[in-house]
């Protein structure tokens, strides 16, 4: 198989791509059309006659991916600065990931699995790839979480169309042209552009199986999208992670923790701490902690020295989280710090504990995906526990305790994909993740996440004579 090209990367239309610490255009992106999407689904068609011989070869290519983006770190990372705003050090720790994702997806080992072997019957269950495969990406973590599919898509035997997020598509093409010269021709692609692409890639009679991270809304429409051809889908959605402390905690030990649970990439992580569960007693010397952190945190420009924070990522988001906290506030809840948009150029935003907050309110029952976080009080533990669970969604969660063992029999009890002790967005490459309820369907990451990209093959033969 020949070296790919960039032919991934032409188009004849162009989108302005802008820069959230401004707000100003900064680039034009490719604007897909028709007949490149389908030009591309057809290169990965072809490709995958090929690429699914040879696993030995895949996991050579995996790791000739891993190098070249481990090489490229420095030209990549402002890039995404440039369009996601997060700051130049959290880039270049989102990448080291992506690498860490190819590595371990190269040396996972799925052999066949033998279930069954006696004098009667051999029977052996083989898995398969599923040919050209869609992967729709998020602009929160438009790298890493490519990657998360990418990764074990090729593993696996299959070819890979990439649609990023229109609002951070540069990192991503060239992400591409990063692994162009390591990656046969047509194995991975990528087509940048506006709505409807992610539509007409979902529905694209060429794609086998579609994986998905964004918004429950835009999820129910790619499944529907996938369900006229029952193409596969894994669909990583929205979030609403509750975090409850325990009556045993220390504040000290764990506010800050969960402060940065929350607020960490601006709070534009699916799984971040979005509503917290305080008992009574340590509601006070927890907000004190979560307000002395938030004044510790310096929001800016993603390349500016010492930031911490940079802006939400986009107009529309920066538009409803404001208008989120300002809704909460007029129903009587009170900023013990934040609470306002930056009154700056660009989509900066506060980092904001909210006190005096109730479970009905928007800005507790939907998910923020900003620098927000309600603090809910609670006096009995049972009624926490039944408020974190009182949610259409179910991605991560946590509980924070002195008592490991008493955080287990809580973490047990919660309606979740992922339950963490004593922590929060701890994720790797061999743990699973995926979401309950609204929260999703599949599974990404580890030898589950690898399956989601193979269907059973079972071999029954006839049994050896003992």
């Amino acid at each position: 198989m020949a070296p790919s090209t960039p032919e991934n990367l032409a188009s004849t239309r162009t989108f302005e791509v802008v820069n959230p610490a401004n707000g100003l255009p900064f680039a034009d992106a490719p604007d897909c059309t028709d007949e490149e999407l389908d030009a591309a689904v057809a290169r990965a068609a072809r490709a995958f006659t090929s690429w699914r011989v040879d696993d030995d070869a895949r996991r050579q290519y995996l790791r000739a991916a891993a190098s070249a983006l481990r090489a490229s770190t420095e030209d990549l990372a402002p890039i995404i600065t440039r369009e996601q705003g997060k700051t130049v050090g959290d880039s270049r720790l989102e990448i080291q990931s992506a690498i860490e994702w190819f590595e371990h997806f190269a040396e996972i080992d799925d052999p066949v699995l033998v279930i069954h072997d006696d004098a009667i019957a051999r029977v052996e269950v083989h898995r398969r790839p599923l040919g050209p495969v869609a992967a729709i990406t998020p602009w929160n973590f438009p790298i890493a979480l490519a990657i998360w599919k990418i990764a074990p898509a090729l593993r696996a035997g299959n070819t890979v169309v990439l649609k990023p997020s229109p609002y951070t598509p540069l990192s991503s093409l060239k992400l591409v042209e990063i692994l162009a010269p390591v990656l046969p021709e047509g194995v991975l692609n990528v087509v940048t552009g506006r709505d409807p692409l992610g539509a007409k890639l979902a529905s694209h009679p060429g794609i086998r199986k579609i994986s998905f991270t964004g918004s429950t809304a835009t999820g129910k429409r790619v499944a529907a999208a996938a369900a006229d051809d029952l193409k596969r889908v894994t669909l990583e959605l929205g979030g609403n992670d509750p975090a409850i402390v325990l009556d045993d905690a220390d504040p000290q030990a764990v506010a800050t923790g969960i402060f940065w649970s929350a607020m960490a990439n601006s709070g534009q992580i699916c799984m971040a701490v979005k509503r917290l569960y305080v008992p009574r007693s340590l509601a006070g010397p927890i907000v004190d902690v979560l307000a002395a952190n938030a004044q510790f945190a310096r929001v800016g420009d993603g390349f500016e020295e010492g930031v911490n924070l940079g802006p939400i990522n986009n107009a529309p988001q920066f538009e409803r989280v404001t208008r989120l906290v300002q809704d909460a506030l007029d129903g009587g809840a009170r900023a013990v710090t934040g609470g306002l948009p930056e009154s700056r150029a660009g989509y900066f935003f506060e980092p904001t504990v909210l006190v005096d907050v109730r479970d009905d309110m928007p800005v507790v029952a939907e998910e923020q995906f900003g620098p927000v976080l309600p603090v809910l009080v609670y006096d009995d533990l049972d009624e926490a526990v039944a408020r974190a669970n009182d949610s259409k969604y179910g991605l991560g969660s946590s509980v924070w305790t002195s008592d490991p063992a008493r955080g287990a029999a809580v973490a047990a009890r919660i309606e979740a994909g992922t339950t963490w002790i004593n922590g929060h967005l701890q994720v790797a490459p061999y743990q699973p993740f995926g979401g309950v309820k609204w929260s999703g369907l599949g599974t990404e990451n580890g030898l589950d996440g690898l399956h989601e990209f193979s269907n059973i093959h079972v071999i029954r033969a006839p049994g050896s004579a003992r």
